[in-house]
């Protein structure tokens, strides 16, 4: 029975026969999928829930104040704030979760796609604080720590439909802290002069 407010313990799940599941590390996913390979080898060599667990510690390591000294400042026309960034993870994060959980469940059909400049425009992120939506994130991370917490090894291995072709459960545990990663460089490599 889980306790009211419990997080399962890092590589841990508890099912009826009591099994741990073994942790995939980035360089035993079986093929890197189109497009979605520039984030995954962002992630360190390392198992699922490590990788999430330090996009976790990379999020609350982050320099919030330079986001905040930003504010709706951008490197070029068109190019989104750091909200907008921002809102942008916590739109991937909850579509992707969703997506490994309806393949890791069976699905065989391609699900809905999305339009990451029609969100980013309608999402009103300029209405939010940094605060609020970083806290958001760090939950999004939480949620989908604790789902691959619950994968089997043979759910990991189902694949998903993609735009660009399939890729495996366990690859999404990899994308999105990779994700994070590659919107946090660009934030360090382009954003960061503007202040």
């Amino acid at each position: 029975m889980i306790k009211k407010g419990c997080i399962w313990p890092y590589n841990q799940v508890t099912r009826g026969d009591q099994t741990k599941f073994k942790q995939m590390k980035r360089s035993e996913l079986k093929q890197l999928p189109e497009y979605f390979d520039r984030y995954i080898l962002k992630c360190d060599d390392i198992e699922i829930i490590e990788a999430i667990e330090l996009s976790i510690q990379e999020l609350q390591t982050a320099p919030i104040e330079k986001w905040k000294a930003l504010g709706e400042k951008t490197y070029a026309e068109g190019k989104w704030t750091v909200k907008e960034i921002l809102q942008h993870l916590i739109d991937t994060e909850r579509i992707f979760t969703y997506r490994a959980l309806v393949y890791a469940r069976g699905e065989k059909k391609a699900v809905l796609g999305f339009d990451e400049d029609i969100y980013a425009k309608t999402s009103e992120a300029h209405k939010r604080t940094i605060d609020s939506l970083t806290g958001e994130l760090k939950h999004c991370h939480i949620s989908l720590k604790i789902l691959f917490q619950s994968f089997t090894p043979e759910m990991m291995e189902r694949m998903c439909i993609g735009f660009k072709g399939k890729y495996s459960v366990a690859s999404v545990g990899f994308m999105m802290p990779g994700h994070q990663r590659w919107h946090f460089d660009i934030l360090a490599e382009r954003y960061y002069p503007l202040i």
